[in-house]
């Protein structure tokens, strides 16, 4: 029987009917679709993307549900940056600043930074474990949005959590795991940390959207990846560039208000400038990335299972 919903994977039971449809050489249009769309019900065209739709798949999806999206962003965000502000006050605020005096010998600069370093491992742990959850809270959540918004259906925050409910501990584990296998590469040599990243870039949105398990999930993306390596990190290097740019200019005015001081010995009114302008950035930053990376998942699976008939007829087309 086939998955109402549409993303079931081939190999999951279902019939093999999706990666018999390798070739996408017309777009004819369907019932289901929106009026005057060439197989389009939702915020992108139901066949393989280009660079552009993607990227324009993400916004439109950012505009449509403006509502759950700029929301659990916004409120995942403010509750991180207070987190963050917490750690911050308590765990470094009767520290005191390590000086590093230039005229030291070699020895002794580097007995001052790994000084420093053990003063802030507590709140950088805390930042870590913090930033984990609530990021790969809201992604997950993000990622069923972009479901919804790519077969055009309307979603609340009630049914969307329903949805991503299941799979919040696996996806908390899956996180984990990518992280360790990226660090171990990155350690290793940068080369193979940036491959790794790659690879297993699209797995978050497989867990999600496939109702899949951890192990599973680190399959699919690679095999999703495997032969189209340099057009996924091109997209993701895109994607990357346009949220750094983007966060930037939003944290720059944040950063002339809250004056120089930073870091140790910051004052608390210039760390809580600094924190809301981070909160704004990533009410913003981060939904595009994760649709990117939504919607990236879902070209390839167009492009080599064609996923674009399954989700025609999940929208009410076939």
């Amino acid at each position: 029987m086939t998955d109402p919903s549409g993303w079931s994977s081939p190999d999951s039971g279902d019939e093999p009917r999706r990666a018999q449809h390798p070739q996408h050489p017309q777009y004819p249009q369907y019932p289901g679709a929106g009026r005057g769309s060439q197989g389009q019900p939702g915020v992108i065209p139901l066949r393989p993307l280009a660079l552009g739709e993607i990227l324009d798949g993400a916004m439109s999806t950012m505009r449509k549900y403006a509502g759950i999206v700029f929301g659990s962003s916004a409120v995942v965000a403010l509750i991180s940056a207070v987190l963050f502000l917490l750690a911050d006050r308590l765990l470094l605020g009767s520290v005191e600043p390590v000086l590093l005096d230039p005229n030291a010998t070699q020895e002794e600069q580097l007995d001052a930074v790994w000084e420093a370093l053990r003063q802030t491992l507590p709140v950088n742990a805390v930042i870590l474990i913090v930033t984990m959850v609530t990021q790969t809270f809201l992604t997950g959540l993000l990622m069923v949005v972009v479901g919804k918004a790519v077969l055009g259906q309307p979603i609340t925050f009630a049914e969307a959590w329903e949805e991503l409910r299941p799979r919040v501990l696996p996806l908390l584990g899956l996180t984990l795991l990518v992280a360790l296998i990226v660090a171990v590469g990155t350690v290793l040599f940068l080369v193979p940390g940036i491959a790794a990243y790659v690879f297993l870039s699209l797995a978050t949105p497989a867990l999600v959207l496939e109702r899949g398990k951890v192990g599973k999930s680190l399959g699919r993306s690679t095999a999703l990846v495997r032969g189209s390596w340099w057009r996924v990190f091109g997209i993701l290097l895109v994607a990357l560039i346009i949220t750094f740019v983007i966060s930037l200019i939003i944290q720059i005015p944040f950063g002339f208000a809250g004056g120089a001081d930073i870091g140790q010995g910051a004052s608390t009114g210039s760390l809580l400038i600094g924190e809301l302008g981070r909160a704004v950035a990533q009410t913003i930053t981060v939904p595009f990335a994760a649709g990117v990376t939504a919607l990236l998942y879902i070209d390839q699976r167009m492009r080599r299972e064609g996923l674009d008939r399954e989700l025609a007829r999940a929208a009410g087309g076939e």
